[in-house]
């Protein structure tokens, strides 16, 4: 079950269960709450980001899982996203040979955002990522 915290003003936010399921319907909610924002040409590339970070979640940790968007209002256009999960270890990028099936979310992270990085949390800890907003 999909618990839902916040979706008004300049930012939302929910929390998913560790449960396969999540990835989809956290790509759902944020491709709909950028089309709510008139972000629509970020959902594609926000979407595989958050796809990436939740599945990095249920793999290591064990739930719940959050996302949060975050819209500053400041003078640079950005779209702040945040993946949280109870797991305080910080993630580690890797190296993925070329036949390695997994092992390049982070990268993929990296090269796709203006800027990432990780934070400890009350409990646990928080992978963010920026995306410029064109316009």
């Amino acid at each position: 079950m999909i618990g839902v915290l916040d979706t008004q003003g300049e930012s939302a936010e929910w929390t998913f269960p560790a449960d396969p399921g999540a990835v989809r319907t956290a790509r759902a909610v944020v491709r709909g709450q950028l089309r709510t924002w008139g972000l629509e040409t970020l959902g594609d590339v926000a979407a595989l980001l958050v796809s990436e970070l939740v599945t990095n979640s249920l793999r290591h940790a064990a739930g719940p899982i959050g996302v949060r968007l975050v819209r500053p209002g400041d003078a640079a256009p950005r779209l702040l996203v945040e993946v949280s999960d109870p797991l305080p270890d910080p993630p580690r990028e890797r190296l993925a040979r070329v036949d390695d099936e997994n092992g390049r979310g982070l990268q993929l992270v990296a090269h796709s955002s203006r800027r990432w990085g990780t934070r400890p949390a009350d409990s646990g800890k928080t992978v963010w990522f920026e995306l410029a907003v064109p316009g």
